[in-house]
Parts: structure tokens; sequence; C-alpha cells
């Protein structure tokens, strides 16, 4: 039998295999991550005012928020060992049954230390999932895709603030709290069936040698990055705090301003997932850069179009560099390290938005908001030198048959 010449066989294209954007087990992490992230944020503004029209007043209502996120936070700092120890599938169980039979109990009670105790369990519920959800994308996410699958996530899981915040308050309003209270439960625990097709452990056969070994000449690890995300998230929490106060003349203004920032925040988390496996790093310093210009617009807009320009510049930002940060967080440690890089991650936005409301809170009464704002946006420019050292921490993989890398006009 004639065999073809060598020449014929060499013609013969490669072709390389694309890994899959999502996967069975990440639809059903994004289907958990929803219903848990949706009865989250149902609640945040319903049960302060469920507890201040029951006799609680201000310091009651306050009080409600303020252990929803001593929970969080607690929660976010046993995540690691949890998860280690249980596994990720187990803890995603736990957060949704913390998240959904707790709310229950709102029904039977107003009392003070029971919707307290309903909060924490709330909030505990909400960090188990920051922590794990990140997490196990990273561990679900083929490595040459990691950036657009976690672009993908934040981008969904950004839904639920922008659609239940708003939708809690009006349904409070005009049926009542005890349907939200049910409906917040069954969000949550009827989410419970997605867990069954999770990972136990970890979803990785063996680590990627990127992952594995750091880069060589890298000493800043997961540090520098949770750095700049945290000065990155201080100035989020100036702006969603005080933003409205700023614009108390206008309200109606500010809040379409934060309606447009909660939407660009997630479509440029999604558009840097898009692109970050290609530019990683280099996409930081823009984004810093957006936020230093949007708080520094904001500050001194004259007139409904500068505002929105200025939220959209900060909203765009701030969603670009939580994609590259958490990105290149994951990008430095082997599978075993994703829940601590995903825990340092949340404990630097939460502290990040804790210290800039607070500190701000300080400054404005000094300063006035313009001034502050500007003050605000000068004290991040510092963070352009270790942005701009992380440049090249992240680098687009070669394209190559070997690697997943998409060729084409849409890669």
């Amino acid at each position: 039998m004639a065999h073809p010449p060598p020449a014929e066989q060499a013609s013969v294209p490669v072709t390389a295999t694309v890994p899959p954007l999502l996967t069975p087990p990440l639809v059903r992490l994004l289907v958990a991550s929803l219903g848990a992230l949706g009865s989250f944020y149902l609640l945040i503004p319903v049960v302060p005012a469920f507890v201040a029209g029951a006799g609680g007043g201000g310091t009651g209502a306050g009080l409600c928020t303020g252990v929803l996120m001593l929970g969080t936070v607690l929660a976010e700092l046993a995540a690691p060992a949890l998860i280690t120890r249980l596994g990720y599938r187990t803890v995603v169980a736990v957060a949704l049954l913390l998240l959904g039979a707790p709310a229950v109990l709102l029904l039977a009670s107003s009392w003070p230390p029971v919707v307290l105790g309903v909060c924490l369990l709330r909030g505990a519920g909400a960090g188990f999932v920051f922590v794990a959800g990140a997490a196990l994308v990273a561990e679900l996410a083929p490595d040459v895709r990691r950036a657009e699958v976690l672009g993908v996530y934040g981008a969904a899981v950004g839904i639920p603030s922008i659609v239940c915040l708003p939708s809690g308050v009006w349904l409070s309003t005009h049926v009542g709290f005890a349907p939200v209270f049910v409906t917040a439960a069954a969000v949550a625990l009827l989410s419970l069936g997605a867990v069954r097709g999770l990972p136990a452990r970890s979803a990785r056969v063996e680590p990627s040698p990127v992952e594995v070994s750091p880069r060589a000449g890298d000493g800043g690890g997961s540090a520098r990055p949770a750095v700049v995300f945290a000065a990155v998230a201080l100035v989020a929490g100036v702006l969603l705090t005080f933003l409205p106060l700023s614009l108390a003349a206008t309200p109606g203004l500010a809040a379409v301003a934060l309606l447009v920032q909660a939407c660009t925040t997630p479509l440029a988390r999604w558009a840097a997932g898009r692109y970050g496996d290609r530019y990683g790093g280099s996409l930081l310093v823009p984004a810093v850069t957006a936020v230093v210009a949007g708080t520094v617009g904001l500050g001194y807009a004259q007139g409904p179009v500068a505002v929105i320009a200025g939220v959209t510049l900060f909203g765009a930002g701030f969603g670009v560099a939580q994609n590259v940060t958490l990105a290149l967080m994951f990008a430095r440690v082997s599978g075993s390290g994703y829940a601590r890089a995903s825990m340092l991650w949340n404990l630097a936005y939460d502290a990040g938005m804790g210290v800039g409301a607070v500190g701000f809170g300080l400054l404005v009464a000094a300063t006035g908001y313009p001034a502050g704002f500007a003050l605000t946006a000068a004290a991040l420019l510092p963070v352009l030198v270790p942005a701009w050292r992380e440049r090249r921490r992240f680098p687009a993989r070669p394209a190559s048959p070997g690697n997943g890398r998409r060729e084409g006009p849409d890669g």
C-alpha cells in the first residue's frame, strides 16, 4: 500500500484544542452563587427597616448591618481551613443553609437578639460563598482561560446586587416584610439542588507547573495585588457611601449615578476577564488610573453629564481591578492555595471599603466633598507604582496548539 509522502503528512493542519468556557460544575457553581447572593442582597436593606419599624430605631438598624458584616468577615477568615477540612461542596451547602434557614426565623420574631443572630448567621453564609465561590472558579477553570472565567463569574455574581437590593425595598414596601423573608429563604434553599454536582475536594488532578513555582523575581507574591486592590476598594467605600450625600440636592441624579456604577463594574469585570488572559497585569495601571480620574471628576463635576462620566470611569476601573488582582493572586499559588488567596482578596475588599468610609467621614468635615474626593484620589496615586510592577507578572501565554490559546477574530 502506498503511503503519503512526508510533505503531505506535514501539510495536515494541527487544530488547537480550546478548553470550554463553562463546564457543568461551573454552571452549577453559578446557580448556587446566584441563589446565595440573591438571598443575601435581598435582605440587606430590608432587615434594618424591619428592626427600625419594630422599635429598634436607627441604632438597631445600624447594628443589623454591622453584625451582618462581622459574620461575613469571620466566615471569610475561617473559610480556607473549612474548605481544606470539609471540601467545597460541603462549605457551599452550609453557606446556603445559613443564608436560607435563619431568614424564616424573622417571620416569628422581631426581637433584636433574634434578628441580630439571624444577621450573624446570614453574614457567615455570605462570607463562605465569597471565598469558596472564587476559589472554586479558579479550581475549575482551565489555566489558559482562568481570567476569562473569573470575569464571567464576577459579572454574574454582580447581578444580584443590581436586581435584589432595590427589589427587596420595593417588595417590603408594597407587599410587606413576610413575603420578602420567605423569598430570601426559598432562593437560598432551592439553590441547594445545584450543590450536588460540585466537586467535594480539589477539582484538579495536578496543579499547573506555573502555579506550583512562583515566577522568577516575584518577591511580591499575592501581597502586592491585594494591597493594590485594598486601595481601590478604599475609594469604592468612599464613593458608594458619600456620593449620595454629596449629591443630596439632586437625589434623583445620585440614584442614577449609583445604578450606572452598579452596572458598569460587573461589565468591566467581564471585559477584563475576556482579555485578561492575553494582557494580564498590564491592565492594572489603566484600571487604577480610571479610578483616580473618576474620583477627581466626581469631586468637581458640574452637571449630570459630568457626574455620570465620573461614575462610569470609576466603575470601569473598579471592575477591571477586581478581575486582574484576583487573577494575579490565583496565578501565584497552587490549587491548595486558592482558598487562602480568595480569602485575602475578599478581606482586602471588605477592609478597604470599611477604612475608606470611616476615614473619609472624618476627613470631609474639614475639607468638604470636592477637596475630600481630590485628596482620596491623590492617596491612590502611590498605588500606581506596585500596579506598574505587576504589568509582567501575569503575561499572556504564547499562542500554540498545546496551551489552548484561541485563534481568530473572536480570540
